[in-house]
């Protein structure tokens, strides 16, 4: 029996990953009473009595959290983005390589992917780390979420009866090019400069989909798009959350809330010879969010990666 703690249990990733684990027999939830949730020396004692702790808190909060923790064998995974490129944190990545999956599975700290990240390096990470595409490639993603990735507030003003009508239509938003997961989509991909991201937020509540264009005359051979399709195959073969979707499969309109509910997602390799488009779809509360969290957790224990996550 393992103790796991959620510190931050009542945000959208923290509710989530509570009700992943909530059923489960071999772990032990260490909760806080209501009143007691923001105190310091309450959640410093769960913080060194948990076996592993997730962070689903603001920024300065998981930093704070951390600086709370003396007992050496306690471990923790930060769902926000205040560790995701520091040094001595391990990006919970575990699809990336053999060897991602085994820093996972030794860390005491592991700094959980955000959700357009997710997206983006499943798709931009094999092509810099197989050559096909340069570190200097111009990169522009695309990206469209449902409103649950804005978080309490924002899922509050959508769920407003009062609301804003142009919440109504698709916004684009971070329009000065200074997004939070640009960073560490820069440094997992191993990226010389920041793609161009264009992220959209709708009125559905969950379910995402990211876009990557790519010129084959930009690439550094030539590659028609059925050598993309293989080479995206085999580099996920085997994997349990990740698929790439069956060349010939790829439908007349790709919905972005398709496997809302699960931990997976699907890969899409679309266009022509010259001109394709590259397409990860999944759930930003799963594979975006708490999935990706308790995956990352079942490594760290020796469990069964998709333990929970059925």
């Amino acid at each position: 029996m393992y103790n796991i703690f959620i510190d931050g249990k009542e945000g959208t990733t923290g509710l989530q990953i509570y009700d992943r684990l909530a059923a489960r027999s071999d772990i032990n939830l260490i909760t806080l009473p209501e009143e007691l949730r923001k105190d310091r020396d309450a959640r410093r004692e769960c913080l060194n009595r948990a076996d592993i702790s997730f962070l689903c808190l603001p920024d300065a909060a998981a930093v704070e959290a951390v600086s709370l923790v003396e007992n050496e064998r306690s471990r923790m995974i930060d769902a926000s983005t205040a560790h995701r490129t520091s040094p001595g944190w391990v990006y919970g990545f575990a699809e990336l390589s053999a060897k991602k999956r085994a820093e996972i599975a030794a860390a005491d700290r592991v700094a959980n992917p955000g959700c357009y990240a997710t997206g983006f390096i499943s798709l931009v990470a094999p092509l810099v780390a197989g050559g096909i595409a340069s570190p200097e490639y111009p990169f522009v993603c695309h990206a469209l979420s449902g409103y649950s990735g804005a978080g309490k507030k924002g899922i509050a003003q959508y769920l407003s009866p009062e609301r804003d009508r142009e919440l109504d239509s698709p916004r684009h938003y971070a329009l000065g090019q200074r997004h939070k997961h640009l960073p560490e989509m820069v440094a997992v991909c191993g990226l010389k400069a920041a793609p161009i991201f264009s992220p959209v937020i709708c009125d559905y509540y969950a379910g995402m989909f990211v876009a990557v264009p790519i010129h084959a005359s930009l690439l550094s051979k030539k590659y028609n798009l059925n050598d993309l399709h293989k080479y995206f195959t085999q580099y996920y073969a085997g994997h349990t959350f990740i698929k790439v979707v069956e060349d010939g499969a790829v439908p007349d309109f790709l919905a972005s809330n398709k496997i809302v509910g699960s931990n997976n997602l699907e890969i899409y390799v679309t266009g022509n010879d010259e001109q394709m488009v590259l397409f990860s779809v999944f759930d930003n509360l799963g594979k975006g969010a708490s999935g990706a969290a308790v995956q990352n957790m079942n490594i760290m224990l020796g469990l069964p990666e998709d333990a929970g996550l059925r």
